[in-house]
């Protein structure tokens, strides 16, 4: 049986949201509440840059703070509560949120990506189909007590994002990350994207993989002071750590883990003479760092929970999810229609 679960929800955004928090109550509540997490992340409650992050979102996506509202409705938490979980990333470093990828860009476009979280939530995630009342359809993998989109996702116009943590310090009050990542499931483009994050007051830290329906494929990193924009032209490796020379040396903490994925995914990518990007990602070679994570003394304490691989064909876009790279997908789509 897999581990992940499929899900549609339809409506406004306060009932997206509603439905979203439904999902993920039980979880939230038996895992996360009683977690070392949640205790770190509750002493932001009342604070002067929660009220200002708050206020930017109110004004600047109404709609996705209707979503966030839902979501606490759903989970029968406090919104402020909800909205200081879904900042999680920009309040503090080592919120537990993880990930590698792997970009090609030959014959076409295609992007693998392990989406490394918090072990207790394994069993609890689901890929859902969202047909928002207001705003384009799309797929998103999504945790309990977590707005869509900042793990790995696609929309209707076949724009592809996979998101990778970037362990930023010293962050200022701006619009959350993963609101910006929900925003670009609105985009249609790459470029669309990208002048998204440049318009807005960014916090906290984010690699984006992106690649759309026009051919192109790029990593993003941003934080509050830039974003930098790559075009991949080779096979690509990305971890948990800003690496673009425009950003590696803003302050950010590189743990072990991070560090030695990079350097195992860059040698595979580099040394395969035709990169088999699942093998990559499900490699456990490695006795302390493996890129493939299901160890129970994992140093970042994160697994990875689930793998995606999104192929741009001559067809249109073919993506499929797998609970184990190596294994058989558990879900295959073709645009957004699961197969």
């Amino acid at each position: 049986m897999s581990s992940l679960h499929y899900l549609q929800l339809s409506g406004s955004p306060y009932e997206l949201g509603v439905q979203l928090g439904q999902f993920g109550a039980a979880a939230f509540h038996n895992h996360l509440l009683p977690s070392p997490a949640w205790a770190e992340l509750s002493q932001w409650r009342n604070t002067d840059a929660i009220r200002s992050m708050q206020h930017l979102v109110q004004n600047d996506f109404p709609l996705i703070w209707q979503e966030i509202s839902g979501l606490a409705q759903g989970l029968e938490i406090p919104v402020e509560d909800t909205f200081i979980w879904n900042s999680r990333g920009d309040l503090w470093a080592m919120a537990p949120d993880s990930c590698s990828s792997v970009l090609q860009c030959q014959p076409q476009p295609r992007i693998t990506h392990n989406e490394d979280g918090d072990p207790g939530f394994y069993g609890h995630c689901a890929v859902i189909e969202f047909n928002p009342a207001n705003g384009p359809r799309f797929c998103s993998f999504v945790y309990p007590g977590s707005i869509a989109g900042h793990t790995f996702a696609v929309n209707e116009h076949h724009l592809v994002m996979t998101v990778n943590n970037i362990r930023a310090l010293f962050t200022l009050p701006g619009i959350p990350r993963m609101v910006l990542c929900r925003a670009i499931l609105n985009c249609h483009t790459v470029t669309e994207a990208v002048t998204l994050l440049r318009s807005q007051p960014r916090s906290g830290a984010f690699n984006l993989n992106l690649a759309d329906a026009d051919g192109a494929i790029h990593s993003v990193e941003f934080n509050q002071a830039a974003v930098s924009d790559v075009a991949i032209t080779a096979p690509y490796f990305h971890a948990n750590h800003a690496i673009h020379p425009e950003m590696r040396n803003y302050p950010q903490i590189i743990t072990g883990s991070s560090g030695y994925r990079q350097i195992q995914g860059e040698h595979w990518v580099t040394n395969q003479s035709k990169v088999n990007a699942l093998a990559i990602l499900g490699d456990s070679s490695h006795p302390r760092f493996p890129i493939y994570r299901r160890e129970t003394d994992d140093t970042d304490n994160e697994n990875t929970i689930a793998t995606a691989d999104f192929h741009y064909t001559p067809s249109g876009l073919e993506w499929a999810v797998y609970d184990e790279p190596l294994q058989d997908p558990v879900f295959r789509f073709k645009g957004l229609s699961r197969l």
